[in-house]
């Protein structure tokens, strides 16, 4: 015996696309989609919180390098103000581990609600760019785990304690992360400008153009940004985001190449000059005289007509 098969309806992403969901089925959609990111992020946070002791031990390296804070192969202890500076200190690194465990679910249910507004090209090049922007992201962090690596020594041994005094946990912990933080947001800087590019907002001689602005704009913001007040990271930080500018405009030249942008017929002419003729125009020499058939006689003036006498007569 046959069973018809119930057809299907369209999906949430299909009617989200074509605008026939309502707004309150539209506001149901990013209830259900923040509750399952926050599912993924507590449960990333459980995660996280069997994963806090082995990130700290990395955390903590750079501090156990310094001159004089290994004793005995082990590697002293950091200062702690209050009894639950430890246990709050865990929280918080379960919580970034939990973000970092959760991601691909958060980040996939934020694209899904976002995606049905945006056209399939655009869709395509949000892929390239998150599939980008990752690496990105982790180089920076990587980076920043070598300053402070490099550079916690210079800090130490330019103060008045030297580098055998104990730093405070809560307030270590967060220079890493901030460190981590700022350097792996600042390498997503090239992103935007290639989405200016590839967007047609701006050429790639435009970009380039703004060479020596941006490299002055990389060095500004690392010396304001950088919690590392150190001469090492700021520098290399900025030497960084400018290699990653020029890297930008790189791939949009070889963008604009593939698009055949810069040769439009009016390329190279600026908005004010006037564009030379490419034809030589032939003179126009004067047509035969045409006579008239029968000579134009004037015709007669009429004369104005004769005024009207109007009288009236009185009524009786």
């Amino acid at each position: 015996m046959a069973f018809a098969l119930k057809k299907r309806g369209p999906s949430n992403f299909e009617r989200a696309a074509d605008g026939s969901m309502t707004l309150i089925e539209h506001i149901r959609e990013l209830r259900t989609r923040l509750f399952r990111a926050s599912l993924a992020i507590a449960v990333g946070l459980i995660g996280g919180f069997l994963l806090a002791q082995p990130a700290f031990n990395l955390l903590k390296q750079p501090y156990c390098r310094l001159p004089g804070m290994v004793v005995d192969g082990e590697c002293q202890n950091f200062l702690m103000l209050a009894p639950a500076d430890g246990f709050v200190l865990k929280l918080k690194l379960a919580l970034w581990i939990g973000l970092i465990i959760g991601a691909p679910v958060w980040l996939y249910q934020l694209w899904a609600f976002i995606a049905p507004g945006l056209h399939r090209h655009e869709r395509k090049w949000a892929y390239l760019f998150v599939a980008i922007a990752a690496p990105l992201f982790a180089a920076g962090a990587v980076l920043a785990y070598f300053v402070v690596d490099k550079g916690l020594a210079f800090l130490l041994e330019a103060g008045v304690t030297g580098t055998d005094s104990q730093l405070e946990v809560t307030r270590y912990i967060s220079f890493v992360t901030n460190m981590i933080l700022l350097f792996g947001v600042a390498f997503e800087f090239p992103l935007t400008l290639l989405m200016l590019n590839f967007t047609g907002v701006v050429s790639a001689r435009r970009l380039l153009s703004w060479w020596r602005a941006v490299v002055f704009i990389c060095f500004a913001f690392a010396a304001v940004a950088t919690p590392d007040p150190g001469p090492f990271g700021m520098t290399l930080l900025a030497l960084c985001l400018s290699l990653l500018y020029f890297v930008a405009v790189g791939v949009a030249f070889l963008n604009d190449r593939r698009k055949g942008r810069g040769k439009e017929i009016y390329a190279g002419i600026d908005d004010d000059e006037v564009s030379p003729l490419t034809f030589d125009p032939e003179p126009v020499e004067a047509g035969p005289r045409v006579d008239a058939s029968a000579p134009i006689v004037a015709p007669e003036p009429v004369a104005a007509p004769a005024p009207i006498d109007r009288r009236y007569d009185d009524m009786t």
